[in-house]
Parts: C-alpha cells; sequence; structure tokens
C-alpha cells in the first residue's frame, strides 16, 4: 500500500512539473504573446495564429502566412485587449515570417531578445498563447544549429509541437527570446524548427520594398525604411506605383516621420496642386512656406517653390491664378535661390521662367549661363537658340552658331539623339535662305535617323531643294512623300508646286485635281490649280478655281483674280 502510494505519489509530481515546467520569469514573459487575426476586405477572417512583442513601443513578430492576402489585422493581448495592426515593417515569405508594429496606448509588455545564439544541447522553452484557462508551456533541447545571414540562425528542436505553437517563442533558461516557432510539414515529427529572432528583427523596409512581391501581397499599410535616405528614395519610388489614397497617406506618414525633411511637403503640395481646386492650393501654399521654413538649404527650397509655380503657371490655362502664384512670383524665388548659391541649375529655370513669359532677351542671357557650366549640353544650346532667334533684331547667323555647339555636341557619325537638332539646324537654315545648306543637314538627319522618316520629311526636304534650285531631288522627295501617304490632300498639293516650279503643267493639274478629290476645303490646291489653268490658257475654269480659293480663305487668290481678271 505504502508503495502504491508513493508510485502516486511520484506521478503527480511528475503531472505537476509538467504543467508547471516553465521557468518563475514566464508568467510575466507571456504577457508579450497575442493571437494574431488577418482579415479580408470584406472583413470576413482570413488566418488566426500567433505571435509576440519585441519591443515596448508595438514592434512584433509572427508568421508570413497569416497575413498574407489580408487587408487588415488585429492581435488580442494576453489580457484580452484587441490592437490594429498600423503597418508592416518587413516580411520574408522564403522562411515565413513578418514584422509589424500595433497600435499602443502603453508600453507594452514585450520580450527580450537574446544577444547570444543558443547553443547544441541547451535546453530551450516554448511560451504559448497565454490565457486564464490555458498557460501551459513546454521545453526542448537545441539538436541543431544552421547560419543564414550575419549573426541570424535557424534553430532545429527536439521537441514536438502543434500547427497552434506556430509563432509562439523560444526563449533561454535566462528567458530572453531566441526565435519563434514555424510550420512543421509533419505534425507527428518530434522534431520542431524556429527562425532566429535576430533574422525576424532584420527585416525592414527599403528604398527598393516598393517592388517586394512579399510585401505587396500583404494589403496592410507599409511602413517606412528606419533610415531617412532610403525612406526619400522609397516615397519617389512610390509616386509612380501607389494609387492616389495609399500615395497621399504614404506622404502624410513621411512628413509625420521626418518633420524636417522638405521632400515630404514638395511633394504633398504637388498633390494639393494637381487637385486644382482653391481649397487644395491653399494647403499646397501652406505645405511650401512649411518645407522653405524647415529646409536645411534654403537655396533648395526656392528653387523648388519657383520651379512649382512656374509649372503652375504653364499648365493652368484659362484657370484663375490662384494668390500669386505668378511667374514673377516664381522669378523671385528662383532669384532668391540664386542670390544664396549661384547653381546652373537655377539659371536655366530662370531661362524657363523668362521664356514663358516671353522675355527671350532675358531668358537667352539666362540659357547662355547656363552653356558656360558644366551643365552644358545639347539642349541648353537649343534652348538659348530658341530664345535668340525669338528675340527681335536677332541675328540669324548667331542662332545658327548656337546650333552648331548643340550639333557639336555629338560625334560622328550621328545617331538618332541628333537627329533633332539636325532638323531644327536645317529649319533655321531655311529661314536664313541658305537653302542648300539646309539640305545638308537634312541629308544629315536622314542618315542619323537610318532612313526611319516620314513624308513630312520628304516635303520639308524638298521645299529646301525647291529654294537650292536643285528640281530633280525636289520632284523625287515631293513623289515619296505621296507615295507614302497617297491619301494626304497636302503633300499633293505640295506636289502641284514643285511641278509648276519648273513648268510642267500637266503633272501640276493632275497632282492639284488629286489633292481637291481628297480635300474639297483645300483653299491654296485650288488657288494654285487656277493659277496652272490660265496658264494653259484655261482662263474661265481658272478662275473659278481662284474665287473658290478666295471663298476658302486664300488670301493671294484675290491678288491673283485681280490680276487675270482685266
Amino acid at each position: 500500500m505504502k508503495k502504491f502510494i508513493l508510485v502516486f505519489a511520484y506521478g503527480m509530481l511528475f503531472q505537476t512539473g509538467f504543467a508547471q515546467g516553465l521557468p518563475k520569469w514566464a508568467d510575466k514573459a507571456k504577457k508579450a504573446v497575442f493571437s494574431v487575426i488577418t482579415y479580408t476586405k470584406d472583413n470576413k477572417i482570413l488566418n488566426t495564429g500567433n505571435g509576440f512583442y519585441i519591443d515596448p513601443n508595438g514592434t512584433a513578430v509572427s508568421d508570413y502566412s497569416l497575413f498574407k492576402g489580408a487587408d487588415h489585422a488585429v492581435v488580442v493581448t494576453a489580457d484580452g485587449k484587441e490592437l490594429p495592426v498600423k503597418y508592416i515593417m518587413g516580411a520574408n515569405d522564403m522562411y515565413d515570417v513578418v514584422k509589424f508594429r500595433t497600435e499602443a496606448d502603453k508600453k507594452l509588455s514585450a520580450l527580450q531578445p537574446a544577444t547570444q545564439a543558443a547553443k547544441v544541447g541547451e535546453t530551450v522553452y516554448l511560451l504559448p498563447y497565454a490565457t486564464q484557462k490555458s498557460d501551459n508551456g513546454q521545453s526542448g533541447t537545441i539538436a541543431r544549429l544552421d547560419t543564414i545571414a550575419t549573426n541570424s540562425f535557424y534553430y532545429t528542436i527536439d521537441m514536438s509541437t502543434t500547427p497552434k505553437t506556430v509563432s509562439c517563442p523560444i526563449m533561454n533558461a535566462n528567458g530572453e527570446v531566441i526565435g519563434l516557432i514555424q510550420k512543421n510539414a509533419d505534425e507527428t515529427s518530434k522534431e520542431s524548427y524556429a527562425i532566429g529572432i535576430n533574422y525576424a528583427r532584420s527585416l525592414a523596409i527599403s528604398a527598393l520594398s516598393i517592388n517586394d512581391m512579399s510585401l505587396n501581397s500583404i494589403g496592410i499599410k507599409k511602413g517606412l525604411p528606419e533610415d531617412e535616405s532610403q525612406a526619400q528614395v522609397y516615397l519617389i519610388m512610390a509616386s509612380n506605383q501607389l494609387d492616389e489614397n495609399s500615395y497621399f497617406n504614404l506622404l502624410n506618414d513621411f512628413i509625420a516621420t521626418y518633420p524636417n525633411n522638405m521632400e515630404g511637403y514638395l511633394r504633398r503640395a504637388t498633390y494639393y496642386m494637381n487637385k486644382g481646386e482653391d481649397a487644395d492650393n491653399a494647403l499646397a501654399d501652406a505645405d511650401l512656406k512649411k518645407m522653405k521654413s524647415v529646409a536645411d538649404k534654403k537655396e533648395d527650397a526656392c528653387f523648388n517653390i519657383g520651379k512649382l509655380i512656374y509649372s503652375y503657371q504653364l499648365h493652368k490655362g484659362d484657370q484663375k491664378t490662384y494668390g500669386d502664384w505668378t511667374y514673377e512670383r516664381a522669378l523671385n524665388e528662383i532669384n532668391e535661390a540664386i542670390s544664396l548659391s549661384d547653381q546652373p541649375i537655377f539659371h536655366q529655370t530662370l531661362g524657363d521662367i523668362y521664356f514663358a513669359m516671353q522675355k527671350y532677351q532675358e531668358a537667352y542671357e539666362a540659357y547662355m549661363k547656363v552653356n558656360k557650366s558644366n551643365l552644358v549640353s545639347a539642349a541648353t544650346y537649343y534652348s538659348a537658340a530658341k530664345a535668340k532667334e525669338l528675340t527681335e533684331g536677332s541675328d540669324k547667323k548667331e542662332v545658327i552658331a548656337l546650333m552648331d555647339s548643340a550639333v557639336a555636341c555629338y560625334a560622328q557619325p550621328y545617331g538618332t539623339e541628333t537627329a533633332p537638332y539636325l532638323y531644327e539646324r536645317a529649319r533655321v537654315k531655311m529661314d536664313a535662305k541658305d537653302y542648300r545648306e539646309a539640305v545638308k543637314d537634312y541629308n544629315a538627319f536622314y542618315d542619323a535617323m537610318k532612313g526611319q522618316v516620314n513624308g513630312e520629311f520628304y516635303v520639308a526636304r524638298m521645299q529646301a531643294e525647291l529654294q537650292g534650285r536643285m528640281y530633280k531631288q525636289a520632284l523625287d522627295d515631293v513623289n515619296k512623300a505621296v507615295e507614302l501617304e497617297p491619301n494626304n490632300s497636302g503633300y499633293w498639293a505640295e506636289k502641284g508646286g514643285a511641278h509648276m516650279r519648273v513648268n510642267q503643267l500637266k503633272e501640276a493639274t493632275a497632282a492639284l485635281e488629286k489633292a481637291i478629290a481628297l480635300d474639297a476645303k483645300n483653299a491654296p490646291a485650288y488657288r494654285m490649280l487656277g493659277y496652272t489653268q490660265i496658264q494653259q490658257k484655261k482662263e474661265q475654269e481658272g478662275l473659278g478655281n481662284l474665287k473658290k480659293a478666295k471663298e476658302l480663305g486664300d488670301e493671294i487668290a484675290e491678288r491673283l483674280i485681280q490680276k487675270y481678271s482685266k
């Protein structure tokens, strides 16, 4: 009898030891473990599982599988409090781990991450999500330790676990967390696996995370990179990839996190300005003022304000100007920037503003300062050339010289990047009546484009060739234009004009009649046809077509009617 009582007593002792086998620190540590509930967009439960806090500010870890496809989530703490998940801080689908932040109205109970990895043979403890009805834990030993990254480990543990313990913490004897339990492919296995806590802690949002498939598979808002420069790049990349509402929320988060970074205010001001309403413009104006007040480099703030207001004026159309968002205000901001730091890019924008105001001489002077800097390029020479060309009384030779400089920025043989400047220089040479030189540029353009040109090109080169008395080439080019676009009435009219120039009146008549057949309102075609018919002694028909041209608004036709009606 005594022997039976003794055996029974040992059995009770064993059962008690298993039920209360966790060290004394466990009762406090259990408060850091919580239940996770994730939801779909229509508020249906997607998954349930576990997780735990790793700092008192609400940073927590769990398994990625719980969150994949989730629209929102909450955690239920050990004392039954429900806290929403605010944002995701990092995720890895291969190791099935996610880091996130929950709301926290006070400092939360959190586990202390271990500073050293557990050793093979060391006893470790599994800490489950605890309620008043269930607070049992388990213990086991480290069977294997694998390194998966710098100071990050993957553990194999001699301990049998269930799906209900996934993402529960594994603790060492000192009450420090070393990892979190992962799903086991074989539920009957006597071994379990845990991802090291340092790996989970290292999860982070980076500048390139906007394209991370693991993160994008979670619908919950993502946090910003903790590094400010990374966060700024992330913000820039997100502008073209997030929907409008998500991007706006990201802007607000960035400003709240980095209140002294001017980028957030600049981008939010731009967002408001794109709305176009006065109420939104008022918010934008407030952000621009705030940006200027917090900027470390005031010249950058002034430059961005000036550039933004310039863009606003350029695209506002007939809309009434908001406040003082005028070209003059833009000029003042850019000039203030220049007074603080004389940078070439500031002069480029100054020139753009003057150009928009049709102050071409001032624009030219600003562009020429850029052309004397390290920002000089074909584009800056072209800007100066255009401003000089539009300046009253300018010398065409100066414009051509600037275009020469633009073309000289490229080495021969010219490629497609040079083509626009060759084409524009040909046009300027045409205006300067240097026709044969214009033809040379058109030929160079053709070569740069490897012959991939359209009808418009052939007509432009034909006009230069006609003026340069290169008649055969001109006729070949206009024939090529109508071959490429046989239904273009304008090209047939050009063909008619070319034949008239070399006194091929029958060919001219046929081409002009074709032009009219394609477009019965082609006034120049009627006028040229009328003139051609008169030259062929068909005065009545010719005058009839001249009158038709006059009715369609052709001013030259009136003079011809007066001349040939006598």
